[in-house]
């Protein structure tokens, strides 16, 4: 791969070519990319949905705050920013006609990657990751399963195995009428984005990072093949259907996401009495004992403070440790042959491991969670039935006169059924995808006769 390539600015539609030295620097391309998302209906969306611990919190809890998909994706983008200008600064190094030639800068690199970590989380469900399954399991296990004989094998799998990082590249690119091209970010903001460059079968065909899961649906193939032609991502030779390795930056959307999760999710069960705070702070503590400053540590009393410190030093190591894992490893990104995410090659992996562990025993596995989740199956199965079957019926010239009421309950966008039954069907789980936790639930009771 190259980097001129993969540093494109071009976006849907375009008919020129967009060189970064004609840039205007008080706008640049990749940071209108950053504008666009964080005004965007579907990112504001995200304020309502979980991350982990469902909201609102209240018993064992010492704090009332609890991260949603919007604080973390806006805290995964921060920490992406600076991945990507240290990253920066040392890729113009070894390559100065970046610089002296083409005009990029280090600041080009942060704005794509934070960009990219800002939309990260953008195509996700209500409910946590317990969403993507639930939708899955509509189709896998439950009523849904009777359309399969209807579809491809592809189309069927997009469906059994709904994927929130393909449902971000449609809500990010899907054309809606007057709105070519989505949000037409820049080509270099997609590449990053996409962490799993393939469709959705054949499924997991290495044990390559990038075939981990997939990362568009059926219905975006043509546009995703043009993105990934533009900046020249590398066919995977495990996936020789449509499968290609990552664009380098998007190991660093990544570790943004991780190093996140594994610190932030981790502060979020202290602050709500999942994990004793004094066992906890020795986790971070042997994270970062090897840059702590004891003596500022010791003088704070605030045992607020003492955990805040700790988080950005513990944020900070992990930052330098993921780029230095990059830089190294560079040349091997480029040619498609580094396949593991960067920080399970850094010096901190055993302490992320162990603090991962005490997550999912005392957070993920908590009650609270448990119990949004199992919310989580019934709504999410519940409003797909309903309106899956008045959208079908629609397709098939049988709705009832209680399918066009619901169908006009609908947004306009998600009531087309002038197209295939493939259509209906995954424009029916974007909708529901798109709702954000407490929609997900008032829609479930008002449909249900449970509340007026």
């Amino acid at each position: 791969m190259d980097w001129e390539r993969l540093l494109s600015l071009k976006r849907f539609g375009d008919t020129h070519k967009r060189l970064r030295k004609e840039q205007e620097e008080t706008r640049l391309g990749f940071e209108v990319d950053y504008d666009r998302i964080i005004f965007s209906s579907a990112f504001r969306s995200l304020q309502d949905k979980t991350q982990v611990v469902p909201m609102p919190i209240s018993v064992g809890s010492k704090k009332d705050f609890v991260h949603t998909r919007l604080t973390h994706s806006l805290e995964v983008s921060v920490v992406g920013r600076s991945l990507g200008r240290i990253a920066g600064q040392q890729i113009l190094a070894k390559y100065p006609h970046l610089q002296e030639i083409h005009g990029y800068q280090f600041n080009d690199f942060g704005a794509i990657v934070a960009a990219a970590a800002l939309a990260h989380d953008i195509g996700n469900p209500p409910f946590g990751h317990s969403g993507e399954k639930a939708i899955g399991n509509y189709f896998a296990q439950g009523n849904g399963k009777k359309y399969q004989s209807t579809l491809s094998p592809e189309e069927y799998q997009d469906l059994v195995d709904f994927e929130g990082n393909a449902n971000g590249f449609k809500l990010l690119t899907e054309s809606r009428k007057g709105v070519p091209g989505g949000l037409r970010l820049s080509y270099a903001t997609l590449g990053a984005f996409m962490k799993y460059p393939k469709a959705s079968l054949p499924k997991k065909p290495s044990k390559h990072i990038a075939d981990k899961k997939y990362g568009f649906f059926q219905s975006e193939r043509e546009f995703f093949m043009e993105v990934v032609s533009e900046i020249g991502l590398i066919p995977n030779p495990n996936n020789p259907e449509i499968g290609f390795y990552r664009h380098p930056l998007t190991y660093l959307v990544e570790a943004a996401d991780d190093i996140c999760y594994t610190i932030i999710d981790f502060e979020d069960g202290i602050n709500l009495g999942l994990i004793p705070e004094e066992y906890a702070l020795e986790y971070l503590i042997n994270l970062v004992k090897d840059s702590i400053n004891t003596k500022k540590y010791n003088a704070m009393t605030n045992s607020s403070d003492r955990l805040s410190y700790l988080r950005a030093l513990a944020i900070n190591t992990l930052i330098r440790d993921a780029v230095e894992v990059f830089v190294q490893n560079e040349s091997k990104i480029l040619k498609g042959i580094f396949d593991s995410a960067l920080l399970d090659k850094g010096k901190f992996k055993a302490q992320i491991d162990d603090i991962i562990k005490l997550s999912v025993e005392r957070i993920y596995q908590s009650t609270e969670v448990i119990d949004k989740e199992l919310a989580g199956y019934k709504i999410i199965s519940d409003l797909l039935e309903i309106y899956t079957t008045a959208l079908i019926n629609r397709l098939e010239g049988s709705e009832t006169n209680y399918d066009k009421l619901l169908i006009k309950s609908l947004p306009e966008n998600y009531t087309n059924t002038d197209v295939s039954t493939y259509k209906v069907l995954l424009d029916t789980c974007c909708f529901v995808a798109s709702l954000s936790d407490s929609a997900a639930v008032h829609i479930h009771n008002k449909l249900l006769g449970q509340s007026f």
